[in-house]
């Protein structure tokens, strides 16, 4: 299954989706919607703006172009479909 797509692939202002993590509960994970821009500290990368937070885009990060990716990558690797997805 691909999880990683190349940075490349992808333009600020694009809608990408990311598995996250529940800082205050770590076994809780979602997909959460997140935007694609220009990082701020080096405009020539970019990044990933999600909860007023910039992640750089590396290849190393699961990011999925679709909601309907997000979903079959959660259920391959968690089981059941995310509570944190969008309808």
């Amino acid at each position: 299954m691909e999880t990683n797509h190349q940075s490349e692939a992808y333009k600020p202002g694009d809608i990408v989706y990311v598995f996250y993590r529940n800082p205050h509960t770590q076994d809780v994970t979602h997909i959460q919607q997140a935007a694609v821009v220009n990082n701020p500290d080096n405009p020539q990368e970019l990044a990933m703006f999600l909860y007023e937070t910039y992640y750089p885009l590396t290849q190393e990060m699961a990011v999925y172009a679709t909601e309907e990716e997000a979903e079959q990558a959660y259920r391959y690797y968690f089981g059941t479909a995310s509570e944190g997805s969008f309808e």
